[in-house]
């Protein structure tokens, strides 16, 4: 089942819950800020990462500036409990399937969580269109 990590302060989230809903697409949905993330599932999160730490963590937020941590000098086990105590630092959405994250709401790369005969048959419209 897809998971969809949100914040509800954040505007990407209620644009990635929205494209779900509008194309049927089940998912559970969980409150971040709530319901923080435990190191178990952080470490989840980072095996399905292509560069990591970094795929995580939002540069731009204000915690993660004022914390002024060089992440890349962490072990893995002080970077799990970092975001663990401060969970504010994390992008988001996200969403996992247990095969696929998307980190951020991104409209052609959330198309991935589309059922596969439904990409197909979008695909073959759109060529159709072309022709």
């Amino acid at each position: 089942m897809l998971s969809l990590l949100i914040t509800p302060s954040s505007t990407s989230s209620r644009k990635a819950r929205k494209w779900l809903v509008d194309h049927d697409i089940p998912f559970n949905e969980r409150n971040m800020a709530r319901h923080p993330l435990n190191g178990d599932e952080i470490k989840e999160l980072l095996s399905l990462t292509e560069n990591g730490c970094w795929d995580l963590v939002s540069r731009q937020s204000e915690t993660f500036k004022r914390l002024n941590v060089g992440i890349e000098k962490l072990h893995l086990s002080q970077f799990i409990e970092l975001l663990v105590a401060h969970p504010q630092i994390l992008k988001r959405p996200i969403l996992v399937d247990h095969e696929k994250l998307q980190i951020g709401f991104n409209e052609d790369e959330i198309r991935s969580f589309l059922p596969r005969k439904l990409r197909k048959d979008e695909f073959k419209t759109l060529l159709a269109k072309t022709c």
